[in-house]
């Protein structure tokens, strides 16, 4: 059975936006990687990020969104796969119990899958998309990160299809040019 290799970040929903993000820089001594006015990916290490946090004055202005799921606290945490292969046989495991993701997600520096337990936490499973953590840190710094910093949805099914039929993992990790992917109500944000 293939397990996570590693904790990879914890997302916050918070409407104290500014001050969240400066008391982790100064705790952790973690260097802002891409902020817009409603989110904000900070990491101390070599990590694309490791921390995240969403800006609910923005995304949720009025305090009304998804019946109280837009409260502050921890969105979500996740967990790195050491292979596509590894994801892959998670996705696959997991399905034949029952449990299917609700939100498969090429964010651009992680292929990923999200999930909820029975009480609603939400986890992310992921797998890099790059070869080396300078290149997901430039990717994050980069433009089309900056233009789409959500990514863009993707069939699992279709992914384990083309994975067992050979099609290269550069090809499988890569995200596809398009708008950013709408956010599904089970995350609560954007809802």
């Amino acid at each position: 059975m293939a397990k996570p290799s590693k904790f990879a970040h914890i997302v916050y929903r918070t409407r104290r936006f500014e001050e969240m993000s400066a008391w982790y820089q100064k705790v952790f001594e973690a260097k802002v990687q891409y902020q817009n006015p409603g989110l904000a990916f900070l990491t101390y290490d070599d990590e694309h990020h490791r921390f995240a946090f969403a800006n609910l004055a923005v995304l949720d202005p009025a305090g009304k969104a998804s019946q109280g799921k837009m409260d502050a606290g921890v969105d979500h945490v996740a967990y790195t796969y050491a292979s596509l292969a590894d994801l892959v046989d998670t996705y696959t495991r997991l399905k034949q119990h029952g449990i299917t993701p609700y939100w498969p997600i090429r964010h651009g520096p992680t292929l990923s899958l999200y999930y909820q337990d029975p009480d609603g936490n939400r986890l992310e499973f992921q797998v890099d998309c790059f070869a080396t953590a300078e290149e997901a840190n430039a990717y994050m710094v980069g433009d089309a990160f900056a233009t789409n910093p959500i990514g863009v949805n993707f069939d699992p099914d279709e992914l384990v299809a083309q994975f067992k039929r050979g099609v290269p993992e550069r090809q499988l990790l890569a995200r596809p040019a398009g708008p950013p992917a709408a956010i599904p109500p089970e995350h609560g944000i954007g809802a």
